[in-house]
């Protein structure tokens, strides 16, 4: 799970309840990022995390990320995504969710608080609890992962394994178009990006294979991942005949997963 590195003390729950508080009470953004960061370094430690929860912090922060400045969302989302390593606060962080892909959708490529947003969907996707909330943005992840800059391609792939790990997610991955997905899996690709692409190919091979045989072909279109990957997979084929000689034996151990499937 992702977690952002927490301060040298921990504070009492006398404290804590008092910055929940001036959290309600204040409209000043820049009061609202103080307030939010010293919470999100609290919660780095476990038992502050229930405090904050049984004080109905998870709710008040929560609520940031509707109307506030994109500043304050993102310093919102940071405390949600460590507040969201308690599995107690997942359960309540989960309402959040298809807001959170809201200000991901909406946010400017490459930003501070799209990346943040994508921080905590990766700690809510490590179960397939809550994937259900999450597979209708399935199309704007994969526009990042096409478009974004290494580092929220990185993020956004976390989130793409651990969706792609879930059999009921396949369909939805195999229908959706990607025409630059080949691009990266190539031996001049960041090795952290490669490596979570094969991760997150061999997932959808896999959960294929395990099915009863009632895919059709002529529901893909010719863009889709599904023709990348399986029905016109010559050129996938031919870029992991390559990838066997990357020097990473990771890399290596994925693409051999995938040509033995």
């Amino acid at each position: 799970m992702e977690e952002i590195p927490p301060s040298s003390q921990s504070m009492d729950a006398d404290a804590l309840q008092k910055l929940i508080h001036l959290l309600k009470a204040t409209d000043d953004p820049l009061i609202q990022e103080q307030a939010l960061i010293t919470l999100s370094n609290s919660a780095a430690f476990s038992v502050n995390q229930d405090i904050i929860r049984n004080l109905d912090g998870l709710s008040v922060i929560g609520g940031m990320l509707l109307d506030s400045a994109p500043t304050v969302k993102e310093k919102a989302l940071n405390a949600l995504n460590n507040l969201s390593m308690n599995i107690k606060n997942q359960e309540e962080i989960q309402v959040y969710i298809m807001q959170v892909c809201k200000n991901i959708e909406s946010a400017p490529l490459n930003s501070d608080l799209q990346l943040a947003g994508l921080r905590l969907l990766t700690n809510m996707s490590v179960t397939n609890d809550y994937h259900y909330k999450m597979i209708n943005k399935i199309p704007c992840f994969l526009h990042l992962l096409s478009e974004g800059s290494e580092r929220t391609q990185i993020q956004v792939l976390k989130v793409l394994v651990n969706l792609s790990a879930n059999p009921a997610t396949t369909r939805h991955f195999l229908k959706a178009q990607v025409p630059s997905l080949l691009l990266l899996f190539d031996n001049c690709i960041n090795t952290d990006i490669l490596l979570r692409a094969l991760v997150f190919a061999a997932n959808l091979k896999k959960n294929m294979n395990n099915e009863d045989g009632s895919m059709i072909e002529d529901e893909y279109s010719e863009d889709s991942v599904f023709s990348i990957l399986c029905r016109d997979s010559t050129a996938f084929a031919q870029k992991l005949a390559s990838l066997l000689h990357h020097p990473d034996t990771d890399v290596k151990e994925q693409v051999v997963r995938l040509l033995t499937q």
